[in-house]
């Protein structure tokens, strides 16, 4: 396995790459903007491909590097369920699975720093964000966080994992770069606490200021999406309602782009041909599936993911490779239900 972890000095944030090997699939959590030329110049050295952009949470001591890599790679972006962020590619809840080629990331749901923290399991080590740093806690005192929540996601969730559980955070001060849960339960300052209630008073008198461009980044990183309106205008859009009063037309191919487990979960539309995003562009190539279908039927392939972010750039793809007679469903799957469209489940 290819692992990497990076360091940002300005906001004392820890990003990770994560790959199965050299030449394959790559996977970065909780990226720093100001860092982006550095993590695109080692995905080139490894010679990796970017498919996943993750953060544990919405941020507030650093601009998230989750746009500026999607633009750069065009890879899917992915945070939690509660995220105020306005749009990324993907949202996971407790329970799911964050997947690339030869590795997967066990969703674990968090809350206490924010309302919006999430940790990633993988086999012998957990990405905690902010909820558990080394000898530490993430403050509770702003972004709907909350201590009893935290406590709850601490005690009765990180604490379970085995002793011997690499523990990797968002975040260091001191210059430490990996604890284990076992050393986190016996050395861990703020976890030696014998209830709830004196954990939530440890918490709330810590007294500490805010970050210093809180009131910047925070904002910044709620609008973070991918802008859809330039295709509207183009042209290469349809709207929710639209796409409905279109479904089942004999002259357009709905393709689907996400993944199995997002299918599953949220329910497909009937007639859709499934094409995972991340093999889109070699899909439109000539010689690729899609791009001989489409010349195959003269039919009119319209793009839809879960919220728009994925069919936009597929569209940009299919453009770049030559394909013209393309566009995508605005907002996705998560317009088109909130439009009345019907949903295939099961």
């Amino acid at each position: 396995m290819i692992f990497r972890q990076l360091f940002d000095s300005t906001s004392g944030t820890y990003s990770y790459l994560l790959a199965s090997r050299a030449g394959g699939e790559a996977l970065i959590l909780d990226p720093v903007l100001e860092k982006v030329d550095r993590y695109c110049q080692l995905l080139r050295e490894l010679d990796l491909k970017l498919v996943k952009a993750v953060d544990t949470h919405l941020h507030a001591d650093h601009i998230t590097g989750l746009g500026e890599l999607r633009d750069r790679t065009h890879c899917i972006t992915v945070m939690g369920e509660q995220s105020k962020a306005d749009v990324v590619s993907m949202r996971v809840g407790d329970g799911d699975r964050v997947m690339i080629e030869g590795l997967s990331l066990d969703v674990m749901y968090t809350p206490g720093h924010t309302d919006d923290s999430y940790s990633y399991l993988m086999a012998d080590r957990v990405f905690t964000g902010d909820t558990l740093l080394i000898r530490g806690t993430g403050r509770t005192d702003f972004q709907n966080g909350s201590a009893r929540a935290q406590y709850d996601s601490i005690f009765n969730r990180l604490l379970k994992l085995p002793d011997e559980t690499k523990v990797f955070p968002a975040h260091d001060y001191k210059g430490d770069t990996v604890s284990t849960i076992g050393e986190e339960k016996r050395f861990n300052p703020r976890l030696q606490v014998r209830s709830v209630d004196e954990y939530v008073e440890l918490m709330n008198n810590l007294k500490l200021p805010n970050p210093k461009l809180m009131d910047v980044v925070v904002p910044a990183n709620m609008h973070v999406g991918l802008h859809q309106d330039e295709l509207a205008k183009q042209g290469l859009a349809l709207s929710a309602s639209d796409a409905i009063q279109n479904l089942g037309r004999p002259d357009i191919l709905l393709v689907d782009l996400r993944e199995n487990s997002e299918r599953a979960k949220h329910g497909m539309l009937s007639g859709a041909l499934h094409a995972p995003y991340p093999s889109i562009e070699q899909s439109l190539q000539p010689g690729g599936m899609l791009r001989e279908v489409a010349a195959a039927t003269g039919r009119r392939i319209v793009f839809f993911c879960a919220f728009g972010e994925r069919s936009a750039m597929a569209v940009k793809a299919a453009k770049d490779a030559g394909l013209a007679n393309t566009a995508h469903i605005e907002g996705g799957i998560d317009a088109w239900k909130k439009a009345g469209g019907p949903v295939l489940t099961g």
